[in-house]
């Protein structure tokens, strides 16, 4: 599957939050990630950022995708992404 993730946390928490996006996925601007994820990988995603946010004022969305070709993607201006490729 294809994912894309943003997320809008508390910035004591930014940090910490980047990181575990990191391990699955290209960040590609500022608070959003993309790419290829496992099912069992996105899992253990969603409880990694469960026990570091807080989800009374933390935000995270999760659009999924069945792969990379079901969407197009249009740049304007620099792209921030790191060796993000759509087939």
């Amino acid at each position: 599957m294809y994912l894309i993730l943003t997320y809008d946390v508390e910035e004591k928490r930014v940090a910490k939050v980047l990181k575990v996006c990191r391990k699955y996925l290209n960040w590609v601007q500022n608070s959003v990630f993309e790419g290829q994820i496992t099912e069992a990988k996105f899992e253990k995603l969603k409880l990694e950022l469960e026990r570091t946010m807080n989800p009374e004022t933390d935000s995270v969305r999760f659009y999924v995708l069945r792969d990379a070709s079901s969407f197009k993607l249009e740049v304007l201006g620099s792209d921030k992404s790191e060796s993000f490729q759509i087939y």
